[in-house]
């Protein structure tokens, strides 16, 4: 995918932003579910860093496949996006499988969110999962015009960019 096409989306709190963002580098994440440990342990790093990102020019715009009340509870920084049919899943080529929690890269965070949920730190995910539990993060960077500067599909539930990561293909991508 080298260019997406202009669309507007509607947060869980009914905000509705653009993208591509005429203003912004838009950093896409997709997400597994509502409540999903994992997920939960590498949002808190993007909240802990969200104004860091933002000086950089950077609106977060987070996918889950989970539908809008599940979400509105979680109190996050950044642009949240109920996709509980996968319709942009889809789209953007983000997938499933049995591999998201079997990769031994997956196994500290599950214990470590699990024991931030169990603590309160998390709100817990709700029992039942619609779109599934084995969904694979994916990121996308992408510039005011529409253009994809960097992508990453994970390949496993615990694979994304970091912030760093993250700020260096803003940098480079400026750069181009």
């Amino acid at each position: 995918m080298r260019e997406i096409s202009p669309r507007e989306l509607v947060t869980v709190t009914g905000d509705r932003l653009p993208v591509p963002d005429p203003d912004h580098l838009v950093h896409m994440q997709f997400r597994r579910f509502a409540g999903c440990p994992i997920c939960n342990l590498h949002l808190r790093g993007i909240a802990w860093r969200h104004d860091e990102i933002t000086a950089a020019g950077i609106r977060e715009v987070v996918f889950f496949h989970s539908p809008t009340d599940q979400l509105r509870g979680h109190d996050l920084p950044f642009a949240v996006i109920a996709d509980p049919d996968k319709r942009y899943y889809r789209e953007f080529g983000v997938e499933s499988g049995p591999r998201a929690l079997l990769h031994p890269g997956t196994w500290g965070a599950v214990l470590r969110g699990a024991a931030l949920t169990l603590k309160g730190t998390f709100q817990p995910p709700a029992s039942r999962q619609e779109g599934g539990r084995l969904g694979l993060p994916a990121d996308f960077l992408i510039a005011p015009d529409g253009t994809v500067l960097a992508h990453k599909y994970g390949e496993h539930a615990y694979d994304q960019w970091t912030v760093d990561e993250l700020l260096a293909h803003a940098r480079s991508g400026a750069q181009r």
